[in-house]
């Protein structure tokens, strides 16, 4: 086992050595303006084996998934709509901020904007939290096509597939502060 802890690349500092205060410090933005998911991931107890981004990424992943809908529904929606207005005003976290502009969605055209404008109301009309999509590695055509594709998705599918995605999030984030 130790053999292969030392294949693994650890996050620093590393989660198990971290106080609550100092884990929720360094983890508690991992999802969108929940640092309950980092608090309770603490709580329950971590071990060497949980620093890997991966393993952290498992762990709290597991806590999203067992918190109630109420719970879910207020993480999916302190998610930013994508190229919302959050997005032109400067109000995203900085990491909404990246995962944005990787995807080229500060350079949408005038009518790319229109329709991410349009999706964005019709998906929140319908599934009353925003659009949330893992947009690492995806173009804004891609995630403009995904969009059109979730939007005829019943809605206990979609806050299932939203929940994945906002995970999907939280282990990308994790892998990028390695």
């Amino acid at each position: 086992m130790a053999d292969n802890m030392a294949d693994k690349r650890l996050l620093s500092p590393r989660p198990s050595t971290l106080s609550e205060a100092q884990f929720v410090d360094h983890y508690g933005d991992v999802y969108e303006h929940s640092p309950w998911i980092a608090r309770q991931t603490r709580r329950a107890g971590l071990s060497a084996q949980d620093d890997t981004p991966e393993a952290l990424a498992a762990r709290m992943a597991a806590v999203f998934d067992a918190a109630d809908e109420e719970a879910q529904l207020a993480v999916l929606r302190a998610h930013p709509d994508l190229a919302g207005k959050a997005a032109i005003g400067g109000g995203l976290t900085a990491d909404s901020s990246s995962e944005q502009a990787g995807a080229g969605l500060a350079q949408c055209t005038a009518e790319e904007f229109e329709r991410f404008q349009a999706l964005n109301r019709a998906y929140k009309a319908r599934f009353r939290f925003p659009f949330i999509l893992a947009v690492r590695g995806h173009h804004r055509g891609e995630i403009l096509d995904a969009f059109e594709a979730r939007l005829n998705n019943d809605p206990e599918t979609e806050r299932a597939t939203a929940v994945a995605q906002v995970n999907r999030i939280a282990a990308l984030r994790l892998r990028a502060r390695l």
